[in-house]
């Protein structure tokens, strides 16, 4: 971690290789609004995809505007869905743990953790708009006391060794190296500590990296990485599973709706569908401890 200088305060900059940066350039102008619009439903902005069964019945609405606003609204609930399930894995977590959100984007899920435990919660990007832009949600709910988010790289954070209970990534996993990731990881937890990964991950029984995974990886510009090697470089960094669970039915029926939002399309939803459908990619969820 480097650090540059302005005035009189020391402010944090990553360090960044080359590809780091085009993915902090990438982020730093984003204004998707598969992303903003359902963030608007709630002011909860999420960098993530939804679980669970859809309610189809959003696209029988004939009005085209609250056709749109319903199908925002489901997607979002979705995705709000995912968070939780999420951070219900965590636990249990007292109000003076600290919890540490890994590629937090614009902030949602490190919210939903310290709404469901009333703990601190540190998040961390690679995109200083990010960063800026999930502070001034915490100060606009008035919990910015104990959910703070740092410009850093999740691979260096330069944040407190041993001193979080609990870890996350969702669906930021495929930017970086897993070997490096799970070391900071075990750095940062206590023994004991709770880490969970939801992500989409290429099915190594598949074979290589389908076509749909590799129009996936170019969209996001990232790497996604095959299922067996989260294993592995957990048990490389003493990370233990404890719950494993398959994803993949409870996320397409977010996708099969999205692919049907005008409004909100991206051009990689089929994709996914595609990729899911066929086998070659999984949508995971590990639980594990830190030992």
């Amino acid at each position: 971690m480097t650090t540059v200088h302005a005035g009189t305060t020391s402010v944090p900059v990553p360090t960044q290789s080359t590809y780091q940066r085009r993915v902090a350039d990438y982020w730093n102008a984003e204004e998707n609004p598969v992303n903003l619009e359902l963030g608007k439903v709630d002011d909860l902005y999420h960098h993530h995809y939804g679980v669970g069964d859809a309610d189809r019945s959003v696209l029988d609405e004939t009005d085209p505007d609250l056709r749109r606003t319903l199908i925002t609204r489901e997607l979002h609930r979705l995705e709000q869905a995912q968070a939780e399930l999420l951070a219900s894995h965590l636990g249990p977590l007292s109000p003076d743990d600290r919890a540490f959100d890994a590629g937090c984007g614009r902030g949602g899920g490190s919210v939903v953790t310290h709404q469901r435990y009333g703990c601190h919660t540190d998040g961390v990007t690679i995109s200083a708009k990010q960063a800026d832009f999930a502070n001034d949600q915490a100060r606009r709910r008035g919990i910015d006391a104990k959910v703070r988010y740092h410009h850093r790289n999740m691979l260096d954070t330069g944040l407190t060794t041993g001193g979080y209970a609990a870890s996350w990534n969702n669906e930021s996993t495929m930017y970086v190296e897993l070997d490096l990731l799970f070391a900071e990881h075990a750095r940062l937890l206590r023994r004991g500590g709770r880490y969970v990964v939801i992500t989409g991950c290429y099915n190594d029984t598949y074979g290589r990296a389908s076509r749909e995974v590799s129009l996936i990886n170019a969209h996001y510009i990232c790497d996604i990485h095959p299922r067996s090697e989260y294993f592995r470089a957990m048990a490389r960094h003493r990370l233990v599973p404890v719950h494993v669970e398959d994803l993949t039915p409870a996320t397409l029926p977010y996708w099969e709706l999205r692919s049907e939002a005008d409004h909100l399309v991206t051009g990689i939803e089929d994709a996914f569908v595609t990729a899911y459908k066929n086998g070659s990619f999984q949508y995971l969820m590990i639980v594990a401890d830190r030992v």
